[in-house]
């Protein structure tokens, strides 16, 4: 049944409590069709975990939605743990929840982060993916944190210098590790206003036009602190990818086929990296939606991606 738009919400059918490596503890759900065709949600971040709103690209009737908070995210238990957490780590934790849930192969959604992960994973275990829906591409390389650490400014300087100036002056030169020692430290009183103040900051330059509600999302204490804490710690050690990146790897999904949606303001993960990904996967498609940042919620990048979802539906 072809929509446009998003579907209306659902509650899951099941959830659960998934025990980990190291202590972690993964929040899982599934909703729609139990019989249905998997599908695997993959949240941003790393840290941010899932919400309701992400049960909503897929079409409860045919979908069987698998949806997960990553470690240290979310649902995910403890909150902000980084021992342990590793790109690594989570492809491992996918291919737990995959056994675990009884599944031989499922399609792969994912943005931002989601869509680093959601390749991590499909080279990994290429036989378990039956493709990848993937938006806002981030593949981990060192120029693209660094144009989230500094070249936003370019595009945002009055929401970066709001990140900035949360730390002092002398420690400017090297935010990543300024805000890492804030996020890292014990008391609530430090870690949580570092959290806030990051969290913002990607909020606010998520989005075409100004979206208050983005932001305020953003700034909730369970999300601000899963995702600064964990995106820090994943920045600072080159987001555990191996040093050839994932473009060096695509050999081993070339045969799969792939959607790409693409906002053509995106400045989080700005489009050439999608573009890069593109031109290295021969069955990718891209989609570039004109008038669109980074947000999936953005209008036109959610009906492409409820129509992307819609085309591996009819492909069975």
């Amino acid at each position: 049944m072809p929509r446009g738009d998003l579907f209306p919400d659902i509650a899951p059918y099941e959830t659960g409590l998934l025990p980990l490596s190291g202590g972690h503890v993964m929040y899982w759900e599934q909703v729609g069709n139990p019989r249905g065709q998997p599908v695997l949600f993959l949240h941003g971040g790393p840290g941010a975990g899932a919400g309701a709103v992400h049960r909503r690209f897929f079409d409860p009737q045919h979908w069987r939605i698998i949806i997960f908070d990553q470690r240290g995210s979310g649902r995910s238990r403890p909150l902000g743990e980084l021992a342990g957490n590793t790109t690594p780590n989570l492809v491992a934790d996918i291919e737990t929840l995959r056994r675990f849930l009884g599944i031989e192969t499922w399609l792969l959604f994912g943005g931002s982060w989601g869509s680093t992960l959601a390749l991590a994973y499909a080279q990994a275990h290429a036989e378990r993916v039956q493709g990848c829906v993937l938006r806002g591409v981030f593949l981990g390389r060192a120029p693209e944190v660094e144009w989230f650490l500094y070249g936003m400014r370019r595009v945002f300087p009055d929401a970066w210098a709001q990140f900035a100036e949360h730390v002092p002056p002398a420690e400017r030169q090297d935010l990543l590790a300024a805000y890492l020692k804030r996020l890292t430290d014990p008391d609530p009183q430090v870690h949580f206003p570092a959290a806030r103040a990051w969290s913002q900051y990607e909020g606010l330059c998520s989005t075409l036009m100004p979206s208050p509600d983005t932001v305020a999302s953003f700034a909730q204490d369970r999300t601000a602190l899963g995702l600064a804490r964990i995106e820090a710690h994943y920045f600072a050690h080159d987001l555990f990818l191996p040093p050839e990146g994932l473009l060096g790897h695509m050999g081993r999904i070339a045969h799969l086929p792939a959607e790409i949606v693409q906002g053509r303001y995106d400045m989080v993960c700005p489009a050439e990296s999608a573009f890069d990904l593109a031109a290295a996967w021969p069955k990718a498609r891209l989609t570039v939606i004109p008038d669109a940042g980074h947000s999936a919620l953005e209008p036109g990048v959610r009906v492409a991606l409820v129509a992307a979802v819609e085309r591996f539906r009819r492909r069975g």
